[in-house]
């Protein structure tokens, strides 16, 4: 049986390990470096990097983080932040990244996703959406640069014509649950993926393993990622670099099934 895979997200602010709640606030949590060493020996199925200050701050992606993360990386390895053009992305996935994530490079220059796919192959080609619900409305905005500039455009349509451009993976970061450990926004998840083919993974939310566990009863889902759950252990939020072992793993996609 394939299972989706579960997905430690790590965002470097200052060089630094951070975690944010709703885009805000990062708390520093530790080296980067040292955070890939650990899930190394705990075999990860994959790891998404964000540097979440390059965009936001117009600098080009720091290719030396970058070439020591993926030296060190021994899981498939997504990296996102500050990329604006094909030749960034080429350098980036020449360094021994596995994918590349755009965000509003994708939504500024939509063609750059359709060049990209076809020098490199979709599969390194991802797009993630950080979305919000409005305020006293059902509907969903995309925002960009770290939740701070609204794009007003519907990520439903949008992932839409992400796909037709060439994107091989989606993946939906939802803005009012990054942090707050309550558990994933499973409406806006299923919207979306009834409506898109390519794999989607998404984050935002996770507090527990069961919270996991539910969004694995949704079908088509290519992974599970987190942040908070991978680097903050008990009610305190003590800074614990964890993640589940072979049995648990085996325990939790046994109960989604149990109950989907």
């Amino acid at each position: 049986m394939l299972y989706p895979r579960l997905i430690p997200v790590l965002l470097i602010h200052n060089r630094g390990l951070v975690k944010t709640v709703k885009f805000k606030d990062p708390k520093y949590v530790g080296d980067p470096l040292n955070a890939v060493r650990i899930f190394n020996e705990k075999e990860v199925d994959e790891l998404i990097v964000i540097d979440i200050d390059a965009t936001v701050q117009g600098q080009e992606p720091d290719y030396k983080t970058i070439e020591n993360l993926a030296a060190e990386c021994r899981m498939p390895f997504c990296y996102g932040g500050g990329i604006k053009t094909v030749a960034q992305a080429k350098h980036i996935l020449s360094l021994g990244v596995e994918k590349v994530s755009l965000s509003s490079a994708a939504i500024q220059t939509p063609n750059l996703i359709s060049e990209l796919a076809e020098q490199v192959g979709n599969q390194s080609v991802v797009v993630t959406l950080d979305v919000k619900k409005k305020l006293f409305s059902s509907k969903y905005e995309v925002f960009t640069h770290n939740g701070k500039n609204n794009t007003k455009q519907c990520p439903i349509e949008l992932s839409k014509q992400l796909q037709a451009l060439g994107a091989g993976e989606i993946v939906l970061n939802a803005i009012d649950h990054d942090g707050v450990m309550k558990g994933y926004d499973l409406e806006l998840i299923r919207k979306i993926k009834n409506t898109i083919s390519v794999p989607m993974t998404v984050v935002g939310g996770a507090g527990t393993l069961e919270h996991i566990a539910d969004l694995y009863q949704q079908e088509n889902l290519i992974g599970a990622a987190a942040g908070s759950l991978f680097v903050f252990k008990g009610k305190y939020k003590a800074v614990l670099i964890n993640y589940p072992n072979t049995t648990e793993k085996h325990a939790l996609y046994q109960s989604a099934l149990k109950h989907s």
